[in-house]
């Protein structure tokens, strides 16, 4: 409004000011789940108007800001982004983590807006029931957030192994750990998983064995109704073009051999150790 008004059109203005802030209010308070029972807010005809705006957004601030849940995020990387190189380019690390994944977690976040917050691992299982948003953002979040702490630079990786308990399951399963690579590499092609997709080491449900599984897209083992029951994955590649185009190009089988020289061994052992003992997935960060 102009700087100087007229009496009756002051009180017309702080009328309609405070009418409006209160319908915004209302309209907050219909669709929000938080524990306000009761917002009041007095302004008297020709209180300064400038003090009502003020009140009336820092009101409006609070009451939205439960709205917000699941606020899902994109955790650091261990290590910088060239830290993976020769295996992995800087490029493709930065574009992979700060683009793609982020762009997961926006959509995830978005989809589950209004709702009750829940841990991202425990959004996995049913998350086909859940629909398209649900599924491909919040597995595309998790299996992210899974993949870059499984890696570790190089020469730190090389100097990781197995733990004793892991490699007598590998051995069990499919006889050696280089037999066990040989399978995961087979299965990782692109004859064997067309397009886009994961290929994981999982543990089963009973515990007793390594099981290999693809699955496409953003799907993983911990999604009811993505393999013949629910497993929980210890070791996973991410075999979509953006995690290895721009070094690779179409060789995808010369990406999943040199992958091997950045697993840590030792957080894989972890995991293991995790899944068995808790017959749950592991959890992640972000």
């Amino acid at each position: 409004p102009p700087p100087s008004l007229h009496p009756s059109d002051e009180i017309l203005f702080t009328t309609t000011v405070t009418m409006n802030l209160s319908f915004a209010i209302s309209t907050l308070l219909a669709g929000s789940a938080s524990a306000w029972s009761t917002i009041s807010m007095k302004m008297e005809t020709g209180s300064n108007r400038r003090q009502i705006l003020k009140k009336g957004a820092a009101i409006a601030t609070t009451i939205a800001t439960p709205l917000v849940s699941n606020a899902y995020s994109v955790p650091d990387l261990n290590y910088p982004f060239e830290a993976l190189e020769p295996y992995i380019d800087a490029p493709t690390m930065k574009i992979h983590h700060d683009k793609h994944h982020a762009t997961y977690v926006a959509n995830i976040n978005k989809a589950t807006e209004g709702k009750d917050e829940v841990d991202i691992l425990e959004l996995q299982l049913n998350a086909l029931e859940a629909g398209p948003a649900v599924r491909n953002n919040g597995g595309g979040h998790y299996n992210h957030a899974f993949f870059w702490d499984e890696m570790a630079p190089p020469d730190e990786a090389k100097k990781t192994k197995p733990s004793a308990d892991l490699e007598a399951m590998i051995n069990k399963s499919f006889g050696s750990l280089d037999e066990m690579k040989a399978a995961f590499e087979a299965r990782a092609a692109p004859g064997a998983l067309f397009g886009s997709g994961w290929v994981w080491i999982c543990v089963n449900q009973k515990g007793d064995e390594l099981k290999l599984v693809g699955t496409p897209n953003q799907d993983n083992p911990l999604m009811k109704g993505v393999a013949d029951e629910v497993m929980f994955p210890i070791l996973g590649l991410d075999v979509w073009e953006h995690a290895y185009y721009l070094k690779y190009q179409n060789r995808r089988p010369e990406y999943v051999s040199n992958w091997w020289n950045v697993v840590n061994w030792d957080k894989v052992s972890e995991n293991f150790a995790y899944v068995v003992e808790k017959k749950a997935g592991v959890p992640v960060r972000g």
